[in-house]
């Protein structure tokens, strides 16, 4: 039975300083924890920065409760944060942060992205974390292109590129401390793909650049498929050249507060939080 699609949803733009952005998750009609566990969604880019650019607007913040996952498609990230971690991930890699217990770190442009300038879209998602696991230690894992397997499939129309969990029997380099299933594909138009995901688990579906046709259903570059937890079939077709952002994960159907950088499970554990940070207790912000 083909998983069923609830609704379409159009990423609002969101530019922040000089940096295009869509919003894909939430929207005014997608809650944040409509897609349990799978909490925000930002796609930057495409654009091109010219030569002597100010780099990503993203300087030292704090986080708490849940886990970043940042794909670098084009451009570059510099990862800075206060346990000490610190990388440039370039094109094709992806750094996954868990935030945990709490951290503060900077996503800044090399300086020598800052230099030359050229061309930048990157794909920011945010991971909740269960009660049991939201005071968990912060960690920091960077991977460049070269770290993550590329699966050929659909006759080699279709390159997979496994980040956490295993896909087509082949296995992502993450291992993440929930059952998140995340990749990322480039398609050629004309590709076709079946593909099983189990109906109690949500699905992440969002579409990068491209068309696809997903059970009979229309996406567009911009946009995210809602799915109900009916069926387990994705028949998935590509009339044109796409990139798309896949993963399924277990839901944790607890309460969650957000607020600012921190997402809890109550109001007193934001206010902690908060508290927390102000008392220098997630380490040096310092970063630059």
């Amino acid at each position: 039975m083909k998983r069923n699609i609830r609704k379409v949803h159009a990423a609002a733009y969101a530019p922040i300083s000089d940096l295009v952005t869509y919003r894909a998750l939430p929207t005014a009609a997608l809650p944040m924890n409509a897609l349990d566990p799978f909490l925000f969604l930002n796609h930057h880019g495409h654009q091109v920065y010219p030569a002597g650019n100010g780099g990503l607007p993203f300087g030292p913040h704090p986080h708490r409760g849940f886990e970043t996952v940042t794909f670098i498609l084009e451009g570059d990230l510099m990862h800075q944060d206060s346990s000490g971690a610190s990388s440039i991930i370039t094109a094709g890699g992806v750094q996954w942060m868990t935030a945990g217990s709490g951290l503060v770190h900077a996503e800044l442009s090399s300086d020598a992205f800052k230099e030359k300038g050229g061309p930048l879209e990157i794909l920011q998602l945010w991971v909740n974390l269960p009660a049991r696991l939201k005071m968990t230690p912060p960690k920091y894992t960077g991977l460049q292109r070269a770290d993550i397997p590329v699966l050929k499939l659909a006759h080699d129309q279709v390159s997979l590129h496994a980040v956490s969990g295993t896909w087509w029997g082949c296995k992502g380099p993450v291992e993440p401390l929930t059952d998140t299933e995340l990749c990322w594909m480039t398609w050629n138009g004309g590709a076709a793909l079946e593909l099983s995901i189990p109906p109690e688990r949500t699905v992440l579906f969002y579409v990068v650049r491209g068309t696809f046709l997903v059970n009979g259903t229309t996406l567009m570059a911009h946009q995210l498929a809602e799915f109900g937890h009916e069926g387990d079939g994705l028949h998935i077709e590509a009339p044109e050249d796409g990139l798309l952002l896949l993963g399924h994960a277990a839901p944790f159907r607890e309460p969650i507060v957000a607020y600012g950088p921190f997402v809890m499970n109550t109001e007193e554990e934001i206010r902690q939080a908060y508290a927390d940070w102000e008392q220098g207790r997630f380490g040096n912000g310092d970063l630059g």
